[in-house]
């Protein structure tokens, strides 16, 4: 990781510089290494308060920008910027998106078609249900679901889409050294070992306080091209992920429930402020016009990025074939060769059929 980069962690360990300050700094500065150095009356006089510039100048004088960069990598968290090729493409479209977001597991460019799914941590057996059958149905369409890794409804959405062989991000409201609530540790570990991702724009040691869940609630909205509210009181965390989602210019649906039960009223609420009413998942295939951009996705996924990706790519147009074959084929080196392929399949142009013989991924 270049100099630069660690000064974007080292602004993201600090509990005082969120995205707006954060891009102030250094848009007036020119680099945020820069902002790091920067004395106090520099950072006085661009607007920052005298309370937030002393607790940063306290911060920086112990912090170590290499050791924390080191648990990070230790702990096998990857660091996705906001400028870079691999930030989720949802997600850099929001105001203020986190310009640091921490991530275990891997978020695919397929990711981008996906959907929140979020709802009561008091749920219902109607409720579980609903989530189970509708979660079971999107991913069956190819969709990827993402909630917020709470008990309930957020839970039983991850552990659905888990059973249908589906790819699902949680998004956490502490640090991805911790794992909030507590008893979701094995279902974080199973999401990140080939199922999905964890994420979080909290640094390392950052608890699940009060004040971080509707930050956290505004990525998962953010992540999705649609959220979904299944139960929930007109006072839930899941409302105000809808709230987000509809000031992301984002769609907004709403699963109506009994009119007898409390947690019926959320989705009722957003239902007369015009959600979408969820009778069933054409509802929501329809309203996003997932065929349209599946099309999209995948032209835009075979379009080479490199003279070499381009080469690679023509060589597989009709059919499979093996790493050596490919090797002998483009006259690049083995090493270079599978480079590529790795990282073409991580962006999903290409897959592995098994013992390395990849084909284009249509």
């Amino acid at each position: 990781m270049d100099d630069e980069r660690l000064y974007w962690l080292g602004f993201s360990a600090f509990n005082g510089i969120g995205p707006k300050r954060f891009a102030l700094l250094k848009n007036y500065f020119g680099s945020a290494k820069k902002a790091w150095e920067a004395k106090e009356k520099e950072l006085v006089g661009i607007g920052l308060d005298l309370k937030i510039v002393t607790n940063f100048l306290k911060f920086r004088s112990s912090f170590d920008l290499s050791s924390y960069y080191l648990r990070l990598c230790e702990k096998k968290i990857e660091c996705y910027f906001l400028d870079g090729e691999n930030y989720p493409e949802n997600l850099k479209k929001i105001d203020n998106p986190p310009f640091v977001l921490y991530v275990k597991g891997v978020i695919r460019p397929q990711d981008e078609l996906s959907v929140a799914v979020v709802g009561t941590r008091k749920m219902s057996g109607y409720g579980g249900q609903v989530t189970e059958s509708l979660v079971a149905d999107l991913v069956a369409n190819g969709l990827t679901i993402v909630s917020g890794l709470a008990r309930g409804i957020d839970s039983t959405a991850h552990k659905s889409t888990l059973s249908a062989g589906g790819q699902t991000i949680g998004v956490l409201a502490c640090g991805l050294d911790r794992v909030y609530p507590p008893e979701n540790e094995k279902l974080v570990e199973e999401i990140c070992a080939g199922h999905g991702a964890v994420v979080s724009e909290f640094p390392l040691g950052m608890e699940a306080v009060p004040g971080n869940f509707p930050a956290r609630n505004r990525i998962i909205s953010g992540l999705s091209l649609g959220t979904i509210v299944i139960e929930g009181a007109e006072d839930s965390g899941a409302l105000i992920t809808a709230r987000h989602a509809a000031d992301q210019g984002r769609e907004v649906f709403a699963v109506p429930g009994q009119i007898t039960s409390r947690n019926s009223a959320g989705p009722a609420s957003l239902i007369k402020m015009g959600a979408k009413l969820v009778w069933d998942v054409n509802d929501i295939l329809e309203e996003l016009n997932i065929s349209t951009k599946r099309k999209a996705q995948r032209a835009k996924q075979v379009l080479p990025e490199s003279p070499e990706e381009e080469s690679l790519l023509s060589l597989l147009k009709d059919e499979g074939k093996h790493l050596d074959q490919l090797v002998r084929e483009s006259g690049f080196d083995t090493a270079k060769v599978a480079s590529i392929m790795t990282m073409m399949e991580i962006k999903g142009k290409v897959r592995n059929l098994g013992n390395m013989v990849y084909a284009i991924n249509k």
